[in-house]
């Protein structure tokens, strides 16, 4: 090996490990002001004011005479004047989401229930996930030991029974012990995606499109 290609190699090694640590900040507060913060960051002064970020992407959030709040990457940590953290600034997990575009309207998803495939239709006002029969047979639901209930629909009032989905997964987001309802005939042809999957889910509007998106 020639002598450039061990200086190219020390170099590159040397620039992965600062790499590897840039990560991980050494900071103390050594002042406190209204709306603004003295930081040393790993052994470096920095003056911030609200909103300022360092060159080590650290910013101010907040400030006064006892704390600041300090945000990298997302996080943010309250320091106390002239207490020393050592962090690394581990990003928070991101949410699994599942983006949605109507269809007449409509936004349906092809999800599982205990491991089967099925068709939903995304329905914010039902109040739980409602299956039909023959849906409910092809899961493997021993829905009649459930318990009996009457359930009003456009076509009147039906027999329902009580029913609890182990799992329910749509794209990267899976849910336990879910309440369902299934309704002794055909209705309703595509099964429904009710308010007890939905009310554990972050649902935001962008448009037409609908994100759905796990909570932790």
């Amino acid at each position: 090996m020639n002598k450039a290609w061990i200086v190219a190699l020390i170099i590159l090694l040397n620039t992965s490990i600062a790499l590897s640590n840039s990560d991980v900040l050494n900071i103390v507060v050594v002042g406190l002001f209204k709306d603004q913060a003295v930081v040393e960051i790993n052994n470096k002064q920095r003056v911030l004011k609200i909103g300022k970020t360092s060159p080590e992407g650290v910013t101010l959030i907040s400030a006064n005479s006892r704390s600041a709040v300090l945000e990298k990457d997302g996080v943010t940590e309250t320091y106390k004047l002239g207490t020393r953290i050592s962090t690394n600034f581990t990003p928070p997990v991101s949410q699994p989401v599942v983006s949605l575009w109507p269809i007449n309207g409509m936004y349906t998803t092809t999800g599982s229930v205990n491991g089967y495939s099925v068709d939903f239709l995304v329905d914010t006002g039902a109040s739980a996930i409602a299956l039909n029969a023959a849906t409910a047979r092809r899961l493997d639901l021993d829905y009649l030991k459930g318990q009996k209930v009457g359930v009003k629909t456009a076509s009147g009032i039906e027999v329902g029974y009580h029913v609890v989905l182990d799992e329910v997964q749509i794209g990267d987001i899976k849910l336990n012990n879910i309440r369902a309802m299934v309704l002794d005939g055909e209705q309703p042809e595509r099964a429904l995606l009710g308010m007890t999957f939905l009310e554990q889910l972050d649902i935001e509007r962008k448009n037409e499109r609908m994100d759905l998106k796990k909570r932790f």
